[in-house]
């Protein structure tokens, strides 16, 4: 297993603490939303945090910044010459081609994957998600533009890497994986969502640590070497990292609009980044020896860009001035480290007159989420909700009023449910009001339960901080007997 990244002082690598106190103060006025952060600086750790509930080891949910590790993927399978990149993409899934294969689609290459240039006029998530075979499925689609002439991003063209990983090695690509880029980079073996079909998502759905991410980035950095071991040829993170496709026509954001590699999209001042939904970031920048891994709850990813916007401003223009070491700047620096380390609920004191609530069951109103009831079981500063979906979900979540409570949940991911850690608060807000709080802290999700209590009725809003396909509800709860369930 790799050796954990060491860390530093920021003076030792041409930038103040001052820059990062003020860069991180920036990042607090602006209220992005960061859950972790670590800064390399030739290859050090000079600036890093985890916002608490999160945890330094706790593996986060990547969304499409998986692209970018089956990008590396496609690399190293090519270097061991399990494929070529002008490989027909046909030719690896003979019994699923359809009945009649257009020019375009014969003509699409490995290369057309990668590069996000394949061919479909337009977004193709749904068609293709929407089937039990999703290989079969995406062959199916019309191909309207010539391969390599329109930028299309496009999660499910990952996915095609690796099932053709799949097919061409017999292993799963974390199986694949494993010996090639985890073991040696130090990141336990991770988990990876599948399709239906059991084929590993490729463009969406892993989850490694953030530090794992840094990693990753290092390993870029380094031109495919870690720790002197090499991962990927020279030649591979060159194509990866340099423009195979133009992503400027309708970009908003400057930094989506430098050009696009093998699942990397190009930056300016000659980086490069893969990141996925609502912020996850591995940010990559050659000339200033730096490399940024980030997770977040970003609401849209303009705020990505503005943290970008950020880095340039008060990391990469800051680079090189006056690093005299001065200690009340390194307390500073910690102390503001320190407060971006914690955004949990703040504990109030229990109600003098609240609702007698235990043991009562609540028939919930239709939702669509499917809750069915809900029952409360309150002992002095503990409460355990009962939820019953009718489904997996059916659980039993503590809740503390006076500290966070850890258990297991089912909860979305990228693709599907999954049980997964939750870490649980619980306040009343006023004698009729309770709030509960539930970081799902292997993704961004937080929810929060605001439950109102009326008689022997109840408001439930169900609230997500954010979500690509989660709805947010309100459902009335009528109170019945327990014993009668």
């Amino acid at each position: 297993m790799g050796l954990q990244i060491p860390t530093d002082i920021p003076e030792n690598h041409r930038l103040s603490s001052r820059a990062l106190v003020e860069f991180f103060t920036r990042v607090d006025q602006l209220q992005l939303e960061l859950n972790s952060f670590i800064l390399l600086q030739d290859g050090k750790a000079t600036a890093q945090f985890w916002r608490a509930p999160d945890r330094r080891d706790h593996p986060q949910l990547l969304f499409s910044l998986s692209k970018s590790f089956t990008s590396i993927a496609t690399g190293i399978a090519w270097d061991n010459g399990f494929l070529d990149l002008d490989d027909k993409v046909i030719s690896f899934f003979p019994e699923k081609k359809p009945k009649h294969i257009s020019r375009n689609l014969a003509n699409m290459t490995v290369h057309h994957l990668l590069s996000m240039n394949a061919g479909h006029h337009d977004n193709i998530y749904a068609e293709v998600a929407k089937e039990q075979d999703w290989v079969k499925a995406f062959l199916a689609l019309d191909v309207e533009h010539e391969p390599g002439s329109h930028y299309l991003y496009s999660t499910h063209c990952t996915y095609m890497l690796a099932a053709i990983i799949e097919q061409v090695t017999g292993q799963n690509l974390v199986d694949f994986l494993m010996p090639r880029l985890f073991e040696p980079l130090g990141i336990p073996r991770p988990v990876w969502e599948t399709c239906p079909q059991g084929i590993t998502a490729g463009g969406m759905g892993l989850s490694i640590s953030t530090e794992s991410i840094a990693k990753f980035g290092l390993m870029l950095l380094n031109n495919g070497v870690y720790i002197g071991k090499r991962i990927v040829s020279e030649r591979y993170v060159k194509l990866a990292t340099t423009e195979q496709s133009d992503n400027r026509a309708g970009a908003a954001r400057i930094d989506s609009a430098q050009g696009y590699g093998y699942q990397f999209h190009l930056c300016r001042r000659g980086c490069y980044r893969g990141d996925g939904a609502f912020g996850q970031l591995c940010f990559v920048a050659p000339e200033e020896n730096i490399v940024i891994a980030a997770t977040s709850g970003f609401k849209s990813m303009n705020e990505l860009q503005t943290l970008l916007d950020l880095i340039y401003e008060h990391i990469f223009d800051r680079l090189g001035e006056d690093v005299t070491e001065c200690l009340e700047d390194k307390i500073e620096l910690q102390q503001q480290l320190s407060i971006m380390n914690n955004s949990v609920p703040a504990i109030k004191p229990v109600p003098a007159k609240m609702p007698m609530i235990d043991q009562n069951c609540y028939i919930m109103n239709e939702n669509p989420h499917g809750l069915q009831k809900v029952i409360f079981h309150l002992k002095e500063k503990q409460l355990d909700l009962q939820v019953i979906y009718g489904d997996d979900r059916d659980n039993m979540l503590p809740f503390d009023f006076t500290k966070p409570m850890f258990a297991q949940d089912v909860f979305n991911k990228d693709i599907s449910l999954h049980l997964q850690e939750v870490v649980t608060y619980a306040a009343w807000q006023d004698e009729n009001t309770l709030r509960l709080t539930l970081f799902y802290i292997e993704t961004p999700y937080t929810v929060t339960y605001t439950i109102i209590f009326k008689n022997e009725l109840i408001d439930f809003q169900f609230n997500i901080n954010v979500s690509l396909n989660i709805p947010e509800y309100t459902s009335i709860g009528e109170l019945m007997n327990v014993q009668s369930i």
